[in-house]
């Protein structure tokens, strides 16, 4: 199962890939965001009635790829989930036990919540170039940096508290990560519409209205973060008291774990805040984004801590 669960992986990696490539081609080739053309347009003659005109060929060939990016993405998911379930048979535990294992599972509930937002609302496929691109990347990472062979869990991960710590994490980063995409994104278009046409924000030509980018950033990170506030400032402690006799003790994934929740937490209040602009706490949320990957990457690669095994 070991084994499966690591040609899966590739498979997913490659599944993941071929969707981005379509999605770039539907971004590049489709038709613009800004344009509110139906997909035929009427022209009226000379004292005629009006004329139907089919859309162009290519912007109809790019719908077509971008039905194909999803159906790979999904494939993609498909392919993920069983690289997961395969990894926690391997292992007869959860498959939560280390680093690679936590990119693994905190990926899949980003596609996962990425394939409920494109049931739910169709129009925001564009984004599924970006969304590919991130986890094209964090799965590369964890290929590449964090693999980790199957084994037992260390002795400290033994307890009832793992399931409730480790999965509320595991969730509330999944959607966290896939919030930074509108995030990011809606910066990029709040720019073109200002006027900008420097790179990125010549990326923002053929995303969506900004308002609706901004509105799903606000939701998914509200939607995340009591989960993350369990998970990090309740079951953490509480399990770190059980096993090590205190609550708090400045270990970095701690440290690191209450900055994005400070992060986060401000992000939320200027939301909140009518007199802060939704550019400003746009900002702060991707700077919560950026405590979380240092928090997964930098804590675990370059500090030493009670942690470490991760």
């Amino acid at each position: 199962m070991a084994e499966l669960s690591n040609q899966l992986m590739a498979l997913t990696v490659l599944a993941y890939l071929a969707a981005m490539v379509c999605y770039a081609a539907e971004y590049a080739f489709g038709r613009s965001s800004h344009i509110g053309r139906a997909a035929t347009r009427e022209l009226v003659g000379a004292g005629g009635p009006p004329i139907k005109q089919p859309a162009p060929a290519p912007v109809e060939k790019s719908r077509w790829v971008g039905r194909s990016a999803v159906v790979l993405n999904l494939i993609g998911l498909a392919l993920h989930l069983g690289t997961t379930v395969s990894r926690g048979i391997a292992a007869e535990r959860m498959p939560w036990g280390n680093m690679y294992e936590y990119i693994l599972s905190a990926t899949l509930v980003g596609s996962a919540v990425w394939a409920g937002v494109l049931i739910r609302k169709p129009a925001v496929r564009h984004l599924g170039l970006f969304v590919s691109l991130v986890l094209v990347v964090l799965l590369g990472a964890a290929a590449l940096v964090a693999y980790t062979p199957v084994g037992p869990l260390v002795p400290a991960l033994n307890s009832y508290w793992f399931i409730f710590h480790v999965s509320t994490i595991i969730i509330s980063s999944g959607i966290f990560l896939l919030g930074a995409v509108p995030a990011a994104m809606f910066l990029i278009k709040d720019g073109w519409d200002s006027g900008k046409r420097s790179f990125p924000y010549t990326l923002g030509h053929r995303v969506g209205d900004a308002g609706s980018l901004e509105r799903l950033t606000f939701r998914l990170h509200a939607f995340a973060f009591p989960l993350f506030t369990f998970g990090a400032l309740i079951a953490g402690p509480l399990w770190a008291e059980a096993s090590w006799g205190r609550y708090w003790g400045w270990d970095p994934k701690e440290v690191w774990a209450f900055i994005s929740w400070i992060v986060y937490a401000a992000y939320l209040h200027a939301r909140a805040t009518p007199s802060v602009k939704r550019t400003t706490a746009t900002w702060i949320a991707i700077i919560g984004f950026v405590t979380m990957l240092m928090n997964l990457f930098g804590v675990n690669l370059f500090f030493e801590g009670l942690h470490s095994y991760a």
